[in-house]
């Protein structure tokens, strides 16, 4: 944990909270996101230079309403108030908020007369993205206007003299055109943060922390071949060197030739030694017959974790299990942020069972993807391991709806390679995020040659994204996506009907379990 962080965000639910602290990182200054409930004493603890209250979807004058510890506005610090913030700010000076007649969603254009701190560097006019139901009627004393929109009189106020800020918008998100220049001014002209953080200075500081974490034990790390786990064995093998015991489990649940690409890539490319488990019946036995993808992931989560246990006890003096646990993985799993909503459990998240005596090495949950990556090529990983497409810890059991067989797996194995095949000789994999086909189990009537074929419908994923938090589906050409459904159809046996899933996430998720 750092012991000084320049900005905190108190995450008041907002889905958006977590784009507060990415578009701060880009700038070059580091902050946390800690639940609006911290204790004053422990953001005392950090030292920050600034606050920023994030948005929320309740209404500050709700019973249920979330309110922070009152005592963060006597520390004289900076505070930027967003949406929910903001409302919360005039509440609290005595101002008031009352439901709105319109409520306002989507864009918004910012006008503002004065050359304040905060706007350094970006111009009256500029478009801002609005979503909130409730408004400001009646500035808090100390309290002006600084800015303003069609719907919106108090787009943004001040009280310069204490150094409190609010948005009525939100200006982390991609369509407030200038966001995250007004975020940068926040934390450089008024916080008086520098630009000094990046990978190479995240990555000096994981290494000395994993050293006073482990001393001279042993750590068993959970590889799986993706660009998490490879970046967590890259980061280890850096700090303690031969103490670090690096286990890849083929599941039976990976894609084609994965296992041989897995060993061959951390051989030769990374010089780690690499122990691989064939648990493949193990987990296909324990998933006969279900259908719940909760209980599949789950299980796979319970397997891993037992067929893990069972590798460290062939070692001496292992004490600690690392894992490629990500941001978006804790914040999409378990509210430790605020109270976001749960989506879905991921396998990797919420800690180990009371049986188990390893403690968690987790130097990874604190960034998001984007940053994972520019971190791998920081320690040196190669280009191509880096730009892998992301793959869930559950592998293709969540990408086979219903029951997992291992006949299923063999007819989605191969109609994944051709679409990664495709994908690839066109040059789409690396303008993408993530790609993937899904077998459905839902059945169509066909014809092939003169026959009728009753078989299974392969779905087609491809997204594009930065984070993972929010994904648009790709525009692929429509040549490609019908080259990919034709020889899906015409090589492999059992499939005749392919579609292409067009959901953005939300409301959707990027995985279909």
């Amino acid at each position: 944990m750092h012991k000084e962080v320049p900005i905190l965000v108190l995450d008041f639910g907002s889905q958006y909270t977590q784009l507060i602290a990415r578009k701060l990182r880009e700038s070059g200054v580091y902050c946390e996101i800690v639940p609006y409930s911290e204790k004053i004493e422990d953001i005392k603890k950090r030292e920050p230079k600034g606050i920023i209250l994030s948005g929320g979807p309740a209404s500050v004058y709700a019973k249920d309403a979330y309110h922070p510890d009152s005592k963060i506005f006597d520390l004289g610090l900076p505070i930027l108030g967003i949406c929910y913030g903001m409302q919360l700010i005039s509440q609290h000076f005595g101002g008031s908020v009352v439901a709105a007649d319109h409520h306002e969603y989507g864009k918004a254009e910012l006008m503002f007369e004065d050359d304040h701190k905060i706007f350094k560097d970006t111009k009256s006019g500029q478009i801002v993205w609005m979503s909130h139901g409730d408004r400001v009627e009646k500035l808090p004393e100390g309290f002006i206007k600084i800015a303003y929109s069609a719907n919106s009189p108090y787009a943004a106020i001040a009280d310069e003299k204490r150094e409190i800020y609010a948005f009525q918008f939100h200006p982390e998100v991609y369509h407030s055109e200038e966001g995250t220049k007004l975020l940068k001014n926040f934390a450089k002209y008024i916080c008086g943060c520098e630009s000094t953080w990046n990978m190479g200075s995240f990555a000096k500081e994981k290494i000395e922390e994993i050293r006073a974490q482990v001393g001279d034990k042993k750590v068993l790390c959970a590889v799986s071949g993706g660009v998490d786990s490879s970046v967590v064995a890259a980061l280890l093998h850096e700090a303690i060197g031969d103490q670090l015991i690096s286990v890849f489990v083929d599941n039976g649940l990976l894609r084609a030739n994965e296992r041989e690409q897995v060993e061959a890539m951390f051989k030769a490319k990374l010089g780690i030694n690499l122990i691989t488990v064939d648990a493949s019946e193990e987990f296909l036995t324990k998933l006969k017959g279900v259908s719940d993808p909760e209980r599949k992931r789950k299980i796979i989560g319970e397997t891993f974790i037992e067929v893990f246990d069972k590798e460290a006890k062939k070692h001496n003096g292992i004490e600690f299990l690392a894992q490629g646990t990500l941001y978006t993985d804790v914040i999409e799993s378990v509210s430790v942020k605020g109270p976001s909503k749960t989506i879905k459990s991921h396998h990797n998240v919420g800690g180990l069972p009371d049986w188990m005596k390893f403690e968690l090495v987790e130097p990874l949950k604190e960034i998001f993807k984007d940053e994972v990556r520019k971190l791998g090529l920081e320690l040196g990983l190669p280009k191509d391991m880096i730009s892998r497409h992301p793959f869930p810890g559950p592998g293709l059991a969540i990408r086979i709806m219903g029951e997992v067989t291992k006949e299923d797996l063999v007819i989605l194995r191969k109609a994944d390679t051709i679409m990664l095949e495709e994908l690839k000789a066109t040059g789409y994999y690396d303008k993408t995020w993530q790609a993937f086909t899904v077998l459905l189990n839902v059945k169509s009537v066909g014809v092939m040659g003169d026959n009728r074929t009753y078989d299974n419908t392969a779905c087609i994923r491809i997204v594009e994204a930065t984070d993972g938090m929010t994904a648009t589906f790709a525009h692929i050409p429509h040549d490609i996506l019908e080259n990919m459904s034709r020889r899906i159809i015409n090589e492999v046996d059992g499939i005749n009907r392919v579609v292409y899933d067009i959901s953005s996430k939300p409301p959707a998720t990027i995985e279909w379990e």
